[in-house]
């Protein structure tokens, strides 16, 4: 008996009021790897960026990161956050999944350090990394449930 194989990708997102990381799934939903870091210049702008991969890369799902605190509460960042999915909702036929975010950005910030970096310098390249460890955490997580 065949089974069937999901060919679909999931595109994550890490919200910044300036950039926005993005990172999409291969089409086995197994690994994570960044795309190019969306500049904001507004948010029409940004949200037709963000549908435009969504369609040229058969995205099935999108992941955006949610910044709580440690415990668990949201604050004026995860507003805005949430104000985002929502106009978000409105451009992309897309379910769109709410992921813990905490410490991708300390994360990856500690990765651009040990490459030798500045992390003021390569903040496009933060936000690229934070936004594939927000994926591959979702990957995991799906992977993990399919397994047991």
């Amino acid at each position: 008996m065949a089974t069937e194989i999901n060919k679909s990708r999931i595109l994550s997102i890490d919200y910044g009021s300036r950039r926005i990381g993005v990172a999409i799934s291969d089409p086995l939903q197994i690994l994570a790897q960044p795309l190019p870091t969306i500049q904001v210049v507004n948010l029409k702008q940004t949200l037709r960026e963000i549908k435009k991969i969504v369609a040229e890369r058969d995205v099935s799902k999108i992941v955006v990161g949610m910044p709580f605190h440690l415990k668990g509460t949201v604050g004026q960042t995860a507003q805005q956050v949430e104000a985002f999915i929502e106009a978000l909702e409105r451009r992309v036929d897309v379910p769109i999944q709410k992921w813990d975010e905490r410490f991708s950005s300390i994360a990856a910030e500690k990765i651009i350090r040990e490459m030798g970096k500045s992390p003021h310098r390569h903040r496009d390249k933060i936000d690229q990394i934070a936004a594939l460890l927000i994926l591959q955490s979702y990957l995991d997580y799906l992977n993990s449930k399919k397994k047991s």
